[in-house]
């Protein structure tokens, strides 16, 4: 198997002041997922085990002279620790912007090779970072696992499929510092959070324990999907009492996450989305968020970068 591209200045910008940053908040391994025409960064989708995170990016948004081989349907996988990367990406930048001068300058290699480390009699897969410059190259290498199998690369493509569903319905959060700031309070209060989703486009988010309930809802948001109109009696109810209607008619669904989890997902702002829209999966399977880019100066989305995170939803019965 070959994997051999440049990355564009675009690309490391991406990668190095957003992306990276973003994934090494959400856990410190993740799988890289290359295929002919994609690169995708995978949390937690093989183990199910805490948040699945995934970033997935058209090769054009990341490199040019892309070229990638296998016997596996051009498809290579392999697990690569995010702060290592990321500081690899830095660290080639800045010898870029040092060095590079002339015609060859900031020209960024990325390869996957295999090398014999000192003190190893076997050979160990890198993902390597080649800097050329006008008269010199530094070359920096950031161990990877062994590329997944045949049969889990397809395990992996499975997992992916499945978490692309979209939830019915997906309400617009316009101000993620405030929920951010809310979550920071209530993660001194307990570890459950109850989030209720409505397609009046109401968001509310409660946490609760024997001593003290506190909850924060956004009304009115924007609603993608379907949606419905909210009861005129409602108007003057409180927010548990809306909300509690709003899943008694049907038109909403609760679940309930882990404060833990629900913060480590906003940190996916370090990536600097325009937009953020939440959803609860069919039956209650998961809380989903959404971040949306737009192409710059534009409000037209840049269909070249997606990014979404997946919560798994905790069982009120075992709490």
């Amino acid at each position: 198997m070959k994997f051999k591209a440049f990355l564009t200045e675009h690309g490391v910008n991406l990668l190095e002041r957003r992306f990276l940053p973003a994934l090494d908040k959400m856990g410190k391994i993740c799988h890289l997922f290359l295929t002919r025409d994609h690169a995708i960064f995978l949390h937690n989708l093989l183990n199910g085990d805490g948040v699945q995170c995934i970033a997935q990016f058209r090769k054009e948004a990341l490199f040019d002279d892309y070229r990638i081989s296998s016997q596996n349907e051009d498809r290579i996988a392999f697990a690569i620790d995010v702060s290592l990367l990321l500081r690899a990406v830095r660290s080639s930048v800045s010898i870029c912007t040092e060095f590079g001068n002339g015609p060859s300058a900031n020209r960024l290699q990325i390869k996957l090779v295999k090398k014999l480390p000192l003190n190893c009699t076997q050979p160990m897969p890198f993902l390597t970072f080649e800097t050329k410059g006008y008269k010199s190259a530094v070359i920096q290498d950031v161990p990877i696992s062994k590329p997944l199998s045949r049969a889990q690369v397809l395990e992996l493509q499975t997992a992916l499929e499945l978490a692309q569903d979209i939830p019915q319905t997906l309400v617009q959060v316009p101000d993620s510092n405030q929920l951010q700031n809310f979550v920071e309070r209530m993660k001194q209060v307990g570890d459950l959070l109850n989030v209720s989703i409505s397609k009046y486009g109401d968001l509310h988010v409660q946490i609760s324990t024997t001593l003290i309930t506190l909850g924060s809802e956004f009304r009115k948001l924007l609603v993608i999907g379907e949606q419905a109109e909210a009861p005129s009696d409602d108007r003057n109810q409180s927010a548990q009492t809306r909300s509690e209607r709003a899943i008694s008619r049907g038109d909403a669904q609760r679940v309930q996450v882990s404060v833990k989890h629900f913060s480590r997902s906003l940190h996916c702002h370090l990536a600097k989305p325009d937009c953020t829209f939440y959803g609860i999966a069919p039956h209650g399977s998961c809380l989903t968020v959404i971040f949306q880019f737009f192409i710059p100066g534009t409000h037209q989305t840049d269909k070249s970068i997606s990014l979404h995170c997946r919560l798994p939803v905790l069982d009120p019965g075992s709490s």
